[in-house]
C-alpha cells in the first residue's frame, strides 16, 4: 500500500510535466522537456509532496511547487554540464551538446529567472527566501568543489560542507517548503527538513561511491568520471587515509597525467584493496541511519513509510 501510494506521487509529478510545464520561451522549454523527458528519480519533488503528506496536507495541492524544487535541480544540471563539459546526462546527450554552451547557460538562467517570479507570486514567506538561500549554497557548494580539485590535502569537514550545500540543500528545501505549505508544525518542519538534508549527504556520498563502482550502463553517464576531473569525492578522502605513500603518488598521476587510460584502473583496483569503499559504505550507512533518526517526531504513515524507504534504498536495505 506503501509503495503504491509513493508510485502515486511518482505519476503526479510526471503528468504534471507532460501536461502542465511550459515558459514563454519555446526554444528553453524544448531544451528543459528534452531534460526531463531523459528521465530522472524525481526524489526532489516527491520529497515536497511527501513532506506536505507528512504535515497533513494535501500532497497534489502542491504539485506546482514540487515541480519547481525540481527544475531547480534541471537548471543546475544544465549549468553543471556546461561547467564539466559533459557529454552525456541520462543516457543522453548533455543539453549542451545538443544546444550549445550559450544557449545552455541561458537556459539555465532563465529557468531559474521563470521560478522564482512564480514562487514569489503565489507562494508565502518564507517560501520564497528558502529557495533563493538554497540556490546560494548550491553555488557557494560548486565553488567549494572547484577550489578543491586535486587538493589532496581536503579534509572530512570541508568535503562534507561541499556535499551539503551542493547537493543535500535542495533535498532539504523540497521537503521543507512541502511541509510549510501542507501545514506542519515548527517540529515537523524542522524534522523532514533534517532527515532530508542527511539523506541528501548520503545520496551525495551514493554517488560518488557508484562514479568509481558502477558502470556507465546504470549510471547514465561515464564511470570515473570524478577521477578524471580531479574531484576530491568520498572514496577518495578514504583511500587517502588508509592507503599510505604508494596510494597517494597513484593518486597524483592520476591527476596530473591525463594521456594514460590505464591511470584511473590502477588507482580504482587499489582504493578497493586499502579497505576506501567499504569505509564509504559504512559512512553512507551512518548518514542513512542519522536521517531516519529524524523521521521520529512524524506519526507513522504513508509519508513517515515513504521517506525511510528512500533512506533505506541507499544502503540496499
Amino acid at each position: 500500500m506503501i509503495r503504491e501510494r509513493e508510485l502515486d506521487l511518482h505519476a503526479m509529478v510526471e503528468h504534471f510535466f507532460r501536461h502542465r510545464f511550459s515558459t514563454d520561451n519555446v526554444l528553453i522549454t524544448e531544451a528543459v522537456n528534452r531534460m526531463l523527458r531523459a528521465g530522472g528519480k524525481r526524489i526532489r519533488p516527491r520529497f515536497t509532496l511527501l513532506g506536505a503528506q507528512a504535515a497533513g496536507g494535501d500532497p497534489e495541492s502542491q504539485l506546482p511547487l514540487a515541480a519547481y524544487m525540481e527544475l531547480i535541480h534541471v537548471a543546475t544540471l544544465i549549468h553543471d554540464d556546461v561547467v564539466d563539459e559533459a557529454q552525456t546526462r541520462r543516457g543522453v546527450n548533455a543539453t549542451n551538446v545538443d544546444f550549445g554552451n550559450r544557449i545552455s547557460v541561458l537556459a539555465g538562467d532563465y529557468l531559474f529567472a521563470w521560478i522564482f517570479r512564480n514562487v514569489t507570486a503565489h507562494y508565502p514567506h518564507p517560501v520564497p527566501n528558502i529557495l533563493a538561500q538554497t540556490l546560494a549554497d548550491i553555488t557557494d557548494g560548486e565553488v567549494l568543489q572547484l577550489r578543491s580539485l586535486a587538493d589532496l590535502e581536503t579534509t572530512m569537514d570541508a568535503y562534507r560542507e561541499t556535499v551539503g550545500k551542493k547537493t543535500a540543500s535542495l533535498f532539504a528545501a523540497s521537503a521543507e517548503v512541502g511541509a510549510i505549505m501542507g501545514g506542519g508544525s515548527p517540529q515537523i518542519v524542522a524534522a523532514v527538513r533534517s532527515f532530508a538534508r542527511h539523506y541528501g549527504v548520503a545520496f551525495q556520498m551514493l554517488d560518488d561511491l557508484l562514479d568509481v563502482t558502477s558502470t556507465e550502463a546504470d549510471l547514465g553517464k561515464p564511470v570515473a568520471n570524478d577521477l578524471r576531473e580531479r574531484k576530491m569525492t568520498l572514496p577518495l578522502l578514504e583511500a587517502l587515509q588508509r592507503g599510505g605513500r604508494q596510494l597517494r603518488t597513484e593518486v597524483e598521476r592520476c591527476f596530473s597525467d591525463g594521456k594514460d587510460p590505464q591511470a584511473g584502473a590502477r588507482l580504482i583496483a587499489q582504493m578497493q584493496a586499502c579497505g576506501a569503499f567499504d569505509a564509504a559504505r559504512a559512512t553512507i550507512e551512518q548518514e542513512s541511519r542519522q536521517a531516519l533518526d529524524c523521521l521520529a517526531p512524524l506519526d507513522n504513515g504513508p509519508a513517515k513509510a515513504s521517506f525511510a524507504a528512500f533512506a533505506k534504498a541507499l544502503t540496499g536495505h
